[in-house]
């Protein structure tokens, strides 16, 4: 096996995402060494590369939206073998010694938020976006035989979010689901709820995302919170959108004890409606990756063929092709790698 691999580094802040030759790496104690053949680019990996979010020091070799074969196993390692198709989302494992692992929490964005010490893909170790990936085995999932890698890579990130928002809103069966946003994370966000059984309403402003979002699954189109309501309402509102006020605007169209789950991230300031938030005993629940069994659950819709990422494949060569599109918010919907 050769000891050099294509790998992408940022350099600096804002810098041009080049390809460049780097040594393999290789698997350690309970480590599996993944070749690497798709990887999607996420919002997050924008805005670390923007140097807005910041956890390690440039450069780096971002990505957690990785899937490839098993090549090598390292010591200890029973749970894969060589040959398995798999996927590294971000949160491979917590440190296990500090106060909080010490309560024995399932890995997920918490851990991630709360742990002294984790091992998190792409964010405080190098990344999915190159050849070849170590990851510890605790950190990978199987792929289900019928999900392409270019489905699989954005179904890790985007596609594990949404779905597992919803389960953690937990909404009655048959309930109303609103979408705020229809990108990266809306256009599955909508397709996932509609494959659970739920009426889904898009909110939109993009009169071009309007058709789209009715040929994802949306049962009803509307531009805002008052449109929404005129609609028939939502019992749970999904924060899929780059805009907080977006979010605070449809609002106005819950229905009484409804939740509001918050996934995406945007710069500007979210402001509540506290008198409406009061007199309707509305929910606001924060929510990411929330244990590895919801990503099984989100690659099963993929195989199923009920939930179908949109996706723009590019070849590794084009990279800075792929970030560009994605920091511009051209993409539809998920830039996604090939190497």
């Amino acid at each position: 096996m050769t000891t050099q691999m294509k790998a992408v580094v940022v350099a600096k802040e804002n810098a041009t995402w080049e390809l460049q030759d780097r040594d393999r790496p290789e698997a350690g104690p309970h480590q599996v060494l993944v070749r690497v053949r798709a990887c999607g680019i996420c919002g997050t990996d924008v805005w670390m590369a923007r140097g807005t979010l910041s956890f390690q020091e440039f450069p780096m070799v971002l990505g957690h939206e990785g899937v490839g074969e098993v090549v090598a196993v390292g010591d200890g390692v029973t749970e894969r073998k060589i040959g398995d198709r798999v996927g590294v989302p971000m949160v491979q494992k917590n440190c296990g010694a500090c106060d909080f692992c010490r309560e024995q929490h399932p890995n997920s964005f918490v851990t991630a938020a709360n742990c002294a010490a984790p091992t998190l893909t792409g964010v405080n170790v190098d990344g999915a976006h190159a050849e070849y990936l170590v990851a510890d085995v605790s950190g990978t999932v199987l792929l289900p035989d019928a999900v392409t890698y270019e489905q699989a890579a954005p179904t890790l990130c985007a596609g594990y979010t949404v779905w597992a928002a919803i389960r953690r809103a937990d909404p009655r069966p048959g309930g109303r689901i609103a979408v705020v946003g229809v990108g990266g994370l809306g256009h599955l966000a909508i397709q996932y709820a509609k494959a659970a059984g739920f009426h889904v309403t898009a909110v939109t402003r993009t009169p071009d995302k309007q058709d789209l979002a009715r040929q994802l699954g949306a049962d009803v189109v509307v531009a805002d919170g008052a449109a929404l309501k005129a609609a028939g309402g939502a019992d749970l509102l999904m924060h899929t959108s780059s805009s907080h006020a977006a979010v605070t605007d449809a609002m106005a169209g819950l229905r009484p004890w409804a939740k509001v789950v918050m996934m995406g991230i945007a710069e500007d300031e979210l402001t509540l409606p506290s008198l409406p938030l009061v007199s309707n005993s509305y929910q606001i629940v924060g929510s990411a990756h929330n244990g590895l069994e919801y990503l099984v659950e989100a690659l099963d819709f993929v195989a199923r063929g009920q939930v179908e990422p949109v996706v723009e494949v590019f070849d590794k060569e084009r990279i800075a092709e792929a970030y560009d599109r994605v920091n511009s918010g051209a993409v539809r919907f998920k830039a996604v790698v090939r190497y």
